[in-house]
């Protein structure tokens, strides 16, 4: 998404906030969201989410059930067992897989050039290199700019992971 934005502020894109007006046939003014975002959106959206929803699923039964039965034997309720026994011990068995997702999905994005919607890479490798006629140049910013997005993740998700590893004597 952040990918996204920067695109959008690079071509000029303006941010307005302005009411919308019932004319006699139409609406002006208002939010405009193009369909070729919409697009993009979902098909990112449901196609992450169903690699995500099964990363957290096998990483929440991966916690042996005799756990929560001895919770629920000290008398914690459902929603105590969860948050204080189950989640903590499963993060860590869903943080490696989650990063993995999440640079699937910064480098997933670079495909909006598929359905016509002017990100990132069609920016660089369409309008600048047109302009400029410089291939490897431009095919290596790019390159940077996506690693240097992938190093970021990575290194926001290794934090992550590590204040929630187990913590040895």
């Amino acid at each position: 998404i952040g990918a996204l934005i920067l695109t959008y502020a690079a071509v000029g894109g303006t941010i307005e906030f302005a009411f919308p007006q019932l004319g006699r046939f139409n609406v002006s003014g208002g939010a405009e969201i193009l369909p070729e975002f919409v697009a993009l959106l979902f098909g990112l959206v449901i196609y992450t989410a169903a690699f995500i929803a099964e990363v957290v699923r096998a990483g929440l039964l991966s916690v042996p059930r005799g756990q929560s039965e001895a919770a629920a034997a000290l008398g914690l309720r459902r929603g105590q067992i969860l948050n204080l026994i189950i989640i903590p011990q499963a993060k860590r068995v869903i943080i490696p897989p989650l990063t993995n997702q999440y640079l699937n999905l910064t480098k997933n994005s670079s495909l909006a050039v598929a359905i016509g919607y002017p990100d990132f890479v069609q920016i660089f490798t369409g309008t600048v290199l047109n302009q400029t006629g410089q291939a490897v140049e431009v095919v290596l910013i790019t390159l940077a700019v996506y690693l240097a997005l992938s190093f970021a993740t990575s290194a926001a998700m290794g934090w992550y992971g590590a204040r929630v590893a187990f913590v040895s004597r």
